[in-house]
């Protein structure tokens, strides 16, 4: 039995011992902080840091917890479904939480989209999207077609295939260039959702698929705002420009909009902002609400009928947990309790918060850009951050953000007030005077 008198002290030695955290080294080197418990949009701390026993999770814990933390209706979600089964196999098995939720999604989602594979990260829901796409011209007699386009400045997650299409060139996946499979990349889109589509950037776009449309399975790209790649947003021009592409020279579409759904860019998938449907779709992270790992990849009816044509006439892919009746559950109730409030009310709120919050960083010596769109405000530097000193400013504010490279970023949840949207801006601004 675990022993419950571990002081913090004695956690952290453990934690700096055995655990390997995210994008870390093992042993650790920095200390992370112990959170006791969460509530609303607070994180409980263990013990006081910084003169600060709880912080305003300026995250939702990597973009998932839209909702915050302890939200009555998502407990009561899973509290419910443990009482009747917290997992059974998907395999020849079927339940109600994941019937109800794929529907549930392919009523939201771009129409089109009719077919949901249930996955248990956002990694893996972009693993079996291109092996739908590449299992998929196989099955039409085209396995030449096989590799992927992408444009710089994106990240898919840290598995195989996501890894060969996040940026080559300065991402954490460089250090496997020459082991991942070579794909084609694009110039990244040029910056500003606002500005007006570059003529030259469209015919750069168009050109590279033709000219590889034989051997291109599919275009995958992040719409709208490139997350973890740079925290970077484009016209929605440019997806209406890939889609046309797409089209004419017989390449399948993708969007990863893992980071993007859900309403976290103002629309409630990034591809609304458009009006185009790709042919497959990946969604994740606030699928749940940030209470439990789930991911989906959707695809039209084409995709799934090409692929029951071939020798193989199944995608060959089958997570143990796929399907989990928990995860089910609660993101079937996060999606209800979502679009059962007026949820653009809410993110139109924050994004002015925050552009009114961080417009005073513009002024900050070593600031060389502030951005907003939606929920997401992203002050970047015009050097690397310092992230201890930055995140010891941010704590010391009471607020927890997570920087990385240049960036100093927010993500909260919906719900956070308007007092909390002020302090976090407050402690962006303080971060970037200390990183």
């Amino acid at each position: 039995m675990p022993d419950p008198s571990l002081s913090t002290r004695q956690l952290l030695d453990l934690d700096r011992a055995h655990v390997w955290h995210p994008y870390g080294p093992m042993p650790g080197r920095a200390e992370p902080l112990v959170v006791a418990s969460a509530a609303g949009v607070r994180l409980r701390l263990a013990e006081p840091v910084e003169g600060r026993d709880e912080l305003v999770d300026g995250m939702a814990s990597w973009w998932s917890a839209i909702h915050g933390y302890r939200h009555p209706v998502l407990d009561a979600a899973a509290r419910d479904q443990m009482e009747r089964m917290s997992h059974v196999m998907f395999g020849g098995l079927t339940h109600e939480p994941a019937v109800r939720l794929a529907a549930r999604l392919v009523e939201i989602t771009p129409e089109g989209l009719e077919h949901v594979f249930l996955a248990d990260s956002g990694s893996v829901a972009v693993e079996v999207a291109v092996k739908m796409c590449l299992q998929y011209w196989r099955s039409l007699g085209k396995p030449r077609k096989q590799r992927l386009l992408t444009w710089r400045g994106g990240y898919h997650g840290d598995t195989w295939q996501p890894m060969a299409v996040c940026d080559p060139e300065g991402g954490m996946h460089e250090l496997w260039r020459g082991v991942l499979p070579r794909q084609v990349f694009a110039d990244a889109p040029p910056p500003g959702f606002d500005a007006a589509p570059d003529p030259a950037y469209e015919a750069h776009l168009r050109d590279l698929i033709a000219r590889h449309a034989g051997e291109l399975a599919a275009v995958i790209v992040e719409p709208v705002v490139q997350g973890a790649g740079g925290m970077s947003f484009h016209s929605p021009a440019y997806l209406r420009t890939l889609r046309q592409a797409c089209d004419e020279h017989g390449v399948l579409l993708i969007f990863d909009e893992i980071a993007t759904g859900f309403g976290r860019t103002g629309a409630l998938f990034a591809a609304d902002h458009a009006g185009v449907t790709p042919d497959v779709m990946c969604v994740g992270k606030a699928l749940t609400g940030g209470y439990l790992t789930m991911a989906a990849t959707l695809c039209r009816s084409a995709v799934a009928e090409g692929i029951a044509r071939g020798d193989m006439p199944v995608l060959a892919h089958g997570p143990t947990f796929m399907g989990n009746p928990l995860a089910a559950a609660v993101a079937g109730a996060s999606l209800d309790l979502l679009l059962s409030q007026d949820w653009r009310r809410e993110v139109e709120r924050i994004e002015a918060g925050l552009r009114e919050g961080l417009a005073e960083a513009a002024r900050i010596p070593g600031v060389k850009d502030v951005r907003v769109l939606g929920a997401i405000g992203v002050v970047q530097l015009d050097h690397p951050v310092d992230m201890a000193a930055a995140t010891r400013a941010a704590v010391r504010a009471g607020v927890w953000l997570r920087p990385f490279r240049d960036l100093l970023y927010t993500m909260p949840p919906y719900v956070t007030g308007d007092e909390d949207v002020a302090r976090i801006c407050a402690a962006v601004g303080a971060a970037a005077r200390a990183g």
